[in-house]
C-alpha cells in the first residue's frame, strides 16, 4: 500500500489578511522605480508564496502572474522602442525604419533612432507594473476566493454573485490551462493553436465561475430581511461615500498626486463611513455562517508586515530619501537602507502564518 502525503493547513489564515498584505506590498512597489527595490519586493512575495501556499489548484496562479508581468515588460519596451525620440537620450543603440506620418500627427514618431535611455526607462516602468501584478498574484495564490467571499461584510452580500465570478475567474483560468495541457500531452499533441487551446481555457473558466454563482444564488445566497426604506438608502449612501473616499485615498497614495495628510485623512474617513455602513447593513442578513474564519494574532502579524512595508516606502518618499527615484536611467541603482528594511519586514508572513503540515492518506 502506497502512502500519499497531502499538504494541509492546521488553521487556514484568514483570506482577508493575505489580500491586505499583498496590497501593502503593491503600495510599496508603486512608490519606487528602483529595480533593486522592485526585485526585492518580487523576491519577498515569491518566497512567501512558496512557503505558505497550499496544494489547491488556484495556489499555482502565481506563476501565471509572473508570465503576465514578463509580457507587460516586453510590451512596454517594444512600444517605447517604436515611439522613442532623441529627446529621451543621446545614446543611440540602433535605428528602425521610420514610417512617415501625416501632418496632424507631427508630434508622434513611429520608428527611427532608439536610445538606450528610453529602453532602460521603459524597462523600469514595466518592471514596476509587473511587480504590482505579482503582488496581486500572490494574494490569488494564497487566499481562497470562496473563503474570502464568505467573509464579506453583510452590507456587501448582494454583490456576492458578481464577486464570485470575478474572484474565481483567474484561478479557474490557471486550473483549466493546466488540465488542457495535460490532456493534450496524453494524446501525444505537444503543439496547439490559439483556437484549440486558449478558447477552451477561457470558456471553461467562465463556465465554472458562472456555475458556482448560480449554485450560490439557488441556495439563497445574499437573501436579505426587510428593513425600512430610509435605512436602506442611508446605508447605501454611506457605503458609496465610504468606497469613494477609500478609492480617492488609495489613488492619492499610489500616485502621490495629493499631499500625504489629505490622502491619509480621506482614506480614514472613507474607511470609517464604509465600516459603519457595513455594520448597520449587517442587520439585513438572515443567514448564519458555518465555521467563520477567525481573526487572531497571525492575521494581525501578516497585515502588519504589509502595512510596515508600505509605510516605510511612503515615509521614505515623503522625506525625499535618495534611491526611490533614480536621477537618470544610466546611473547605477542605489540600495537605500530604510526601504530595504521595510520591504524585508514583508517576509514575516512566511513565519507568522500557520505552517504547512503533511497529512498522510493511505
Amino acid at each position: 500500500m502506497r502512502t500519499v502525503h497531502h499538504l494541509t493547513l492546521p488553521r487556514a489564515l484568514h483570506p482577508g489578511a493575505w489580500w491586505l498584505w499583498s496590497l501593502g506590498m503593491a503600495v510599496a512597489a508603486s512608490r519606487t522605480r528602483n529595480p533593486v527595490l522592485l526585485l526585492l519586493i518580487l523576491a519577498v512575495t515569491g518566497f512567501v508564496v512558496a512557503a505558505r501556499r497550499s496544494d489547491a489548484p488556484w495556489a499555482h496562479s502565481y506563476g501565471a502572474f509572473l508570465k503576465l508581468g514578463l509580457v507587460v515588460i516586453g510590451l512596454r519596451v517594444v512600444l517605447q522602442a517604436l515611439l522613442s525620440t532623441r529627446s529621451q537620450g543621446n545614446t543611440v543603440l540602433f535605428t528602425l525604419p521610420q514610417i512617415p506620418l501625416p501632418d496632424w500627427a507631427s508630434g508622434v514618431k513611429l520608428g527611427g533612432e532608439v536610445t538606450a535611455e528610453a529602453l532602460i526607462t521603459a524597462l523600469y516602468d514595466g518592471l514596476q507594473l509587473a511587480v504590482m501584478l505579482c503582488c496581486i498574484g500572490a494574494a490569488n495564490a494564497l487566499a481562497s476566493p470562496r473563503r474570502l467571499l464568505k467573509s464579506l461584510p453583510g452590507a456587501l452580500y448582494e454583490m456576492g454573485v458578481a464577486c464570485v465570478v470575478a474572484l474565481t475567474f483567474a484561478p479557474q483560468l490557471v486550473t483549466d490551462s493546466r488540465r488542457i495541457r495535460a490532456a493534450r500531452r496524453l494524446r501525444g499533441r505537444t503543439r496547439g493553436s490559439f483556437r484549440t487551446t486558449a478558447m477552451p481555457v477561457l470558456e471553461g473558466a467562465l463556465d465554472r465561475s458562472v456555475e458556482l454563482a448560480a449554485a450560490m444564488d439557488s441556495r439563497g445566497y445574499g437573501r436579505t430581511a426587510q428593513v425600512p426604506k430610509q435605512q436602506r438608502r442611508l446605508t447605501g449612501l454611506c457605503v458609496l461615500l465610504g468606497l469613494l473616499g477609500i478609492l480617492l485615498g488609495v489613488y492619492a497614495l499610489l500616485t502621490d498626486s495629493m499631499a500625504f495628510p489629505f490622502a491619509a485623512s480621506t482614506l480614514g474617513v472613507g474607511l470609517l463611513l464604509a465600516v459603519g455602513a457595513m455594520a448597520v447593513g449587517r442587520q439585513r442578513v438572515t443567514r448564519t455562517r458555518y465555521r467563520p474564519d477567525p481573526w487572531a494574532l497571525p492575521e494581525w502579524l501578516v497585515v502588519g508586515a504589509g502595512a510596515i512595508a508600505a509605510a516605510a516606502m511612503v515615509t521614505a518618499a515623503a522625506r525625499g530619501v535618495t534611491g526611490l527615484v533614480l536621477p537618470g536611467p544610466m546611473v547605477v541603482p542605489p540600495a537605500p537602507l530604510l526601504p530595504i528594511l521595510g520591504i524585508l519586514v514583508g517576509l514575516a508572513p512566511a513565519l507568522a502564518a500557520p505552517p504547512l503540515v503533511r497529512r498522510a492518506v493511505a
